[in-house]
């Protein structure tokens, strides 16, 4: 009987909860699919697969996974690559690494990857992300290089100037982005509408607008569920091919990262058992493997729904997986609905959601404590944005090998020297032998008629050929002076 009531307060809490969780998912499921260039249907199969699959195995319990905004501009450099054949096999292997990666317990390795690198990687989605549905948000044909996205705004801007067509666009999409925004505030301050999300508005009121005063803006083209679908057991073929396994490697990493650091996200924001991790991969490898069996969009866990299901109260997966059912039933109810819904509006819906992958607030807080993290962020964002994102990512992961080199390589020596008495000299950090050179040209111009005190103190780490040079040096200062050495070492 306690049991049952148990289960009765939970599904009280998870029935609204996944209600919240729906309809955040129905416009970001859409849009991240059109912005991806693959048929609108495949981003809701694969919020599907996220919500009913994903949703019922072990893992995070509260996060929720569906199609990200962080994974847009690499479906869409796949798709137009290697076509929606070739994504599908590539989310098919890239789910199957996920799963070993979790079986064999290499999943909390991901945290090893540094925190700079993933917001530079996510920045980079971001501003590739709001740079290219600029040109949907004004009704014109998105450049397909990344580069050639921001090269390509001045002339958009001028097209803006001379062409009504493109400005009635830009009219919806604007309209869209205020009500998304004024709404979000808008709930903030009355609890009643804290359910309703703002994009889900937005859109609405923009469709609605769109039809009945008959606007000449284009809509999301819907063919149906079946036949955007090319369920296959993947082209194994396209293997051979290094670009096709340089996508697979990329799709793998910022997929497992991007899932793993919202399950640390979402365990902070509640207070039961902290995520698995290599679970969780197991979970998102899963999903996607059915994802590319379907030939639908790759999943990871999204922190904007997760969140969103957390503040609405959830307390068991069982939030997550109704969020699923609730999405396969309007795909089977009511698709038609999708097609009425205008590219602009869902174009400002994006841009809001990159706007969210900058880390507008971290950067001046990292700025005044960790410069050589805003760095490797900036240089990675910039290096996806000017490239690709597998080229941006190695330039940001080789950044951050050379900054730990570097910080485990960083001594400081200090010679305090009042003119009389002892001269005070300390040595902080890590000495190793590539900085043995610094070491020794300050030890060597110490006079050899004062004390010394030499104090190791704050020394961390030093390697053999350090504390070799260190002893030979004392040896040697030791042997032309009455005044030895002294030593200072937490010993």
């Amino acid at each position: 009987m306690t049991a049952s009531v148990a289960n009765l307060r939970t599904l009280r809490a998870d029935l609204p909860a996944s209600l919240v969780v729906f309809l955040v998912a129905l416009p970001l499921c859409v849009g991240v699919a059109v912005a991806s260039g693959v048929p609108a249907e495949l981003g809701l199969v694969t919020g599907v697969v996220g919500g009913l699959l994903v949703g019922f195995l072990p893992g995070s319990s509260l996060q929720v996974s569906g199609p990200a905004a962080g994974m847009t501009v690499l479906v869409a450099e796949a798709v137009d690559s290697y076509g929606l054949a070739g994504l599908g096999t590539i989310v098919l292997v890239s789910g199957l690494i996920q799963i070993a990666l979790g079986l064999f317990r290499l999943g909390r390795w991901f945290r090893a990857i540094s925190v700079a690198v993933v917001q530079g990687m996510l920045a980079g989605i971001g501003l590739l992300l709001i740079a290219g549905q600029l040109y949907v948000l004004a009704g014109s044909a998105t450049p397909h290089s990344g580069p050639g996205k921001f090269t390509g705004l001045p002339g958009l801007a001028a097209d803006l100037v001379t062409s009504t067509t493109a400005q009635l666009a830009l009219s919806v999409g604007l309209a869209t982005l205020v009500i998304m925004v004024q709404w979000d505030a808008l709930r903030v301050r009355v609890r009643q509408l804290r359910m309703v999300p703002g994009a889900l508005v937005a859109v609405v009121v923009a469709a609605a607008l769109t039809a009945l005063l008959d606007l000449p803006v284009d809509k999301i083209k819907v063919a149906g569920l079946i036949a955007a679908m090319e369920p296959s057991f993947g082209h194994w073929r396209q293997l051979t091919e290094l670009g096709v396994l340089a996508t697979i490697v990329t799709f793998t990493l910022v997929a497992s990262a991007e899932s793993l650091f919202s399950a640390a996200a979402v365990d902070r924001l509640h207070k039961g058992p902290p995520t698995d991790f290599d679970k969780e991969l197991v979970a998102q490898g899963t999903g996607n493997t059915v994802c590319g069996l379907l030939g639908a969009l790759p999943l990871t866990a999204v922190i904007v729904r997760s969140s969103a299901n957390v503040q609405a109260g959830a307390q068991t997966k069982a939030s997550r997986v109704l969020h699923g059912l609730w999405l396969l039933l309007f795909v089977a109810a009511v698709p038609g609905l999708i097609g009425l819904i205008p590219l602009p509006a869902l174009a400002a819906v994006l841009i809001h959601a990159g706007v969210k992958l900058l880390p507008l607030r971290a950067v001046p807080a990292l700025w005044r404590t960790e410069r050589g993290e805003v760095v490797i962020l900036v240089v990675t964002a910039l290096a996806i944005g000017t490239t690709d994102m597998f080229t941006g990512v190695l330039v940001g992961l080789g950044l951050a090998i050379v900054k730990a080199a570097w910080e485990t390589s960083h001594v400081r020596v200090t010679v305090d020297d009042a003119g009389t008495g002892p001269i005070e000299v300390r040595i902080t950090g890590n000495a190793t032998f590539l900085r043995l050179p610094t070491i020794l040209t300050a030890l060597n111009e110490l006079p050899t008629d004062r004390t010394v005190r030499l104090d190791l103190r704050g020394l961390r780490h030093a390697d053999r050929a350090c504390r070799t040079a260190l002893e030979e040096w004392v040896e040697t200062h030791n042997e032309g002076t009455t005044t030895p050495v002294q030593i200072l070492t937490t010993d």
